[in-house]
């Protein structure tokens, strides 16, 4: 009976069913181990206030990725236009408005249910999937300048620009994501220099108008140049080394008492510190099987849509790991890039419930096609 429910409610990509419902589990397990010091700070010692409420979020989460699945992908191609045009005052409003995160106006509270809002969780998922769809119709003449070319640097440039004003590295993840995306998409190798050539002018005017050049700068210094290491990276790498192979044993991390954001932007060093290097190693490769699976899901996808959306939003998703991953082990800058769907978080746990929806919905609809026209088929031999 279980698996009949499951069977009629749980469509698309089994395997990918499989891996959120484990990092949803490992999520919990870890931000409870995580949230100590935030909790004496914040709540007086309230550990179980963040971990009833990060619980909810996860579950919430879930319940948005089993609407968004619920729903044929082709839908997201019209609603992503809606959600651009409405990503572009919500990100202005942010950095004029926004709530202030190290120096960064990122966020807003939303009324009425109290919970902090990222515009640019909301304008990402907007763009993506809108370059998706412009890709897709454009595919008969891709490489004309002006019809294809010109709108998809437009919109693309807008929206990493506005990002960009108070968050350069979700910025930086975003146009990576969208040059990869067209590329897959056969845009011309020559129009793609030119978007890296065009990124790099926007990127450079929205850091000496926004918020972050002297964060940015910093940053760059310390990781390239500067011999003295940053507090944060100091305790993330006594975690990492202190966890071995098996690590020290749930809750029983030390240097989550002194590392900033350890729940959210350098959880992958607790994960390690309380796990070891099997912790690690179960994280990493969880990753790369979601991104295997999406793969396997723009390989079968009969139209390009699909195809490109379940691509652009996967490697959107596992991207911003590695990049978390690496940061935590000392392989890059500090970015304050948190962990998908291991990290508290907001509504950014959300927004990446509704893109992995979105991804089983892909998955979901060629599934159903294929098993209709096998049913032809099937059908048509018998007659």
């Amino acid at each position: 009976m279980v698996k009949a429910w499951l069977q009629k409610n749980l469509k698309g990509d089994p395997v990918i069913w499989g891996i959120i419902l484990c990092f949803s589990f490992i999520s919990i397990l870890v931000v409870y181990s995580a949230i100590g010091s935030l909790a004496y700070k914040m709540m007086k010692g309230d550990t179980e206030h963040y971990l009833f409420k990060h619980s909810f979020l996860v579950f919430m989460s879930l319940a948005c990725m089993w609407v968004a699945h619920k729903i044929d992908y082709k839908y997201y191609s019209k609603l992503s236009k809606l959600g651009l045009w409405l990503s572009i005052p919500l990100l202005v409003f942010a950095y004029f408005k926004g709530g202030d995160i190290n120096g960064a106006s990122r966020w807003f509270i939303i009324p009425v249910i109290n919970q902090s809002f990222q515009p640019s969780d909301f304008a990402k998922l907007a763009l993506i999937a809108n370059l998706a769809s412009m890709l897709a119709k454009r595919q008969a003449n891709i490489d004309d300048f002006k019809e294809s070319f010109i709108p998809i640097v437009l919109w693309s440039g807008l929206i990493c620009g506005l990002i960009a004003l108070s968050n350069l590295s979700t910025a930086v993840l975003l146009f990576s994501t969208c040059l990869l995306l067209m590329f897959i998409g056969r845009v011309p190798f020559k129009f793609l220099a030119m978007l890296v050539l065009v990124g790099g002018v926007c990127g450079t005017i929205a850091l000496k108008l926004g918020q972050r050049l002297e964060t940015a700068i910093s940053r760059l210094e310390f990781f390239f140049v500067s011999k003295e290491i940053p507090f944060q990276a100091e305790q993330s790498y006594k975690a990492i080394a202190t966890g071995m192979i098996f690590g020290k044993g749930p809750g029983q991390s030390v240097q989550g008492d002194f590392l900033p954001h350890s729940y959210s932007d350098f959880i992958y060093s607790i994960i390690i510190e309380e796990y070891g290097f099997v912790g690690a190693f179960l994280v990493l490769f969880l990753y790369l099987a979601l991104l295997y699976r999406a793969m396997l899901t723009v390989s079968n996808s009969e139209r390009a849509y699909g195809g490109l959306l379940s691509a652009g939003l996967a490697f959107s998703l596992v991207i911003q790991a590695m990049i978390n991953m690496g940061v935590a082990v000392g392989l890059g800058p500090i970015t304050g890039q948190p962990l998908p769907l291991l990290s508290m978080g907001g509504t950014s746990l959300l927004f990446t419930g509704i893109s992995l929806g979105i991804i089983l919905s892909v998955s979901r609809g060629d599934i159903s096609e294929t098993n209709f026209e096998s049913k032809n088929a099937l059908k048509k031999q018998t007659v």
